[in-house]
């Protein structure tokens, strides 16, 4: 099971890459769990579930180092492209968050 959290502004439009990452996750048959949180939720999110990856929204890119600093080499951190984003291409978010698993 690949625990996959993504990190947005409000939480709210990444649910919508959270449905389409899913979907291409179910569609390889790799099992996942995939969601999406804003910067306020982080922390407890972190503390209190197993992350394997942690991917940050175009909008909220300028956490990226902080959440390398703070989280790895535990959490894989990485910034989702923002072509993928703005076109909500979860076969190829997915297959990044897999890349930084080494997968």
């Amino acid at each position: 099971m690949k625990n996959i959290m993504l990190v947005c502004n409000a939480g709210m439009s990444t649910s919508m890459l959270v449905t389409k990452m899913l979907k291409a996750a179910s569609d390889k048959g790799v099992e996942a769990s995939i969601w999406a949180v804003p910067i306020s939720e982080v922390a407890d999110e972190v503390a209190n579930k197993t992350i394997d990856v942690l991917l940050v929204g175009p909008q909220v890119k300028f956490m990226l180092d902080e959440y390398k600093e703070n989280y790895e080499p535990n959490i894989k951190v990485g910034d989702i492209n923002m072509m993928d984003y703005g076109t909500m291409n979860g076969a190829n978010v997915l297959d990044f968050a897999l890349k930084l698993l080494g997968e």
